[in-house]
């Protein structure tokens, strides 16, 4: 994070990445004196209700995060920039999203938990679109021209007011990451009740083991005597608020739903009271470790992984064959993932995985059976990349034996 003050003086001459939050409510216009260098700029928490015309002098821009401002208005000076791919504008209070706002070259969009009623045609005539984060809106449709959008690989868009399911999506050649829960059409009047409901006060929540976009997992331990659960348990106590998934419930059912399976996180109870929502889950052992890393800019919707960091091919077969019983068991118990990666997956050195984070899980029970077919080859595509990206980091001594060229050429077909 950098300040106003470094900005003014000159100490950020040449930089390409510039980040400022000091409650702006007007564009600094010394940003501009960084037109032959910036390409990343992040105005996230001020409180700016829009963007100067001379925004568009930053050719070399490609990413612009505004999230947790004021714009009611996605600002059109976007649409000029000429290189911006990437667009975050996040947790603002935007109703309208002018057609000449998105940029000709846009890949990844985000617009979660705004306003947003409408989306204009010129959405799907991006065609480098790859990326695509609507939740927490109130769309009531979506654009018919999505279904030009042949490179769109991520799409959230739950918790809307969508009631029918969008065929513009489902056919998309690539789409493989797909969120819809928390809409209409996707809505269960069924409450999932597969664990116990216990109280908040049965358990103390101790150091923190992770959080996501839904909520906060911690190491608990009991305070009443619970001896029908395991002694080691971690507590997930989801945030109130849509998140960048969807809604938190929508998780909690999602979960539920899956039920047992030996490679998924095993939820014990739940707690469900005014302001307290939280899984109640087995204790992963400490040496299991995180199997990949999230996309960056550049993959976009692929996975990166620790550099110099390789497995065998024989740890690789093993851990697809968990992931394919994994795949079965939720399209068994109609539940899309969502998020099937490998940042998602935990293993040890045996190759055994834990697989994870259901944030961006939908159950599809209600959908009709052409429906669920296509969500489940949605989900298959993203078992195919997972594949693919194991596949990337294998060993190079293996890399010209049976087995890998056997999953290779699974791929292809």
């Amino acid at each position: 994070m950098q300040t106003l003050a470094q900005l003014k003086s000159g100490q950020l001459n040449g930089i390409k990445r510039l980040a400022l939050s000091e409650n702006l409510t007007s564009f600094p216009i010394e940003i501009l004196s960084l037109a032959d260098s910036l390409e990343i700029l992040d105005l996230s928490n001020n409180q700016l209700t829009s963007l100067p015309e001379e925004l568009a002098r930053l050719t070399k821009l490609k990413i612009i995060f505004a999230s947790n401002n004021l714009f009611e208005t996605l600002p059109e000076v976007l649409g000029q920039c000429s290189d911006l791919e990437m667009v975050g504008f996040k947790a603002n209070i935007i109703n309208r999203v002018p057609a000449n706002s998105l940029p000709a070259r846009l890949r990844w969009l985000i617009l979660t938990d705004n306003r947003i009623k409408i989306l204009p045609d010129s959405l799907g005539e991006r065609p480098r679109l790859q990326k695509l984060a609507l939740a927490g809106n109130r769309l009531t449709e979506l654009p018919k021209t999505l279904a030009q959008s042949e490179n769109l690989e991520l799409v959230r868009i739950s918790a809307n007011r969508l009631s029918e399911c969008p065929a513009q999506l489902l056919g998309l050649p690539k789409l493989a990451w797909f969120a819809f829960a928390g809409n209409p059409f996707s809505r269960s009047n069924v409450k999932i009740n597969t664990v116990p409901t216990l109280s908040s006060s049965s358990f103390s929540l101790q150091n923190v083991l992770g959080q996501g976009a839904s909520g906060v997992i911690s190491k608990a331990v009991w305070n009443t005597d619970q001896s029908s659960f395991p002694d080691d348990i971690a507590v997930k106590v989801f945030k109130g608020e849509v998140t960048s998934d969807g809604y938190p419930e929508d998780e909690l059912q999602a979960c539920l739903k899956v039920g047992h399976h030996a490679n998924l996180v095993q939820s014990l109870a739940q707690v469900n009271e005014p302001d307290y929502l939280a899984l109640i889950m087995d204790l992963i052992p400490p040496h299991y470790n995180n199997l990949g890393l999230p996309p960056c800019f550049k993959s976009c919707t692929r996975d990166t992984f620790t550099p110099d960091f390789s497995l065998s091919i024989k740890q690789i077969e093993k851990i697809v064959a968990q992931m394919e019983a994994v795949f079965t068991h939720l399209h068994e118990n109609q539940v899309c993932h969502g998020d099937l990666y490998a940042h998602n997956t935990l293993f040890d050195e045996q190759a055994n995985i834990i697989f994870g984070d259901f944030g961006a899980a939908t159950m599809y029970h209600m959908l009709n059976a052409q429906q669920q077919l296509q969500i489940k080859q949605i989900e298959q595509r993203a078992l195919f990349h997972f594949i693919d990206d194991l596949l990337s980091i294998c060993a190079k001594e293996d890399q010209l034996c049976s087995s890998f060229k056997h999953l290779r050429q699974r791929l292809i077909h």
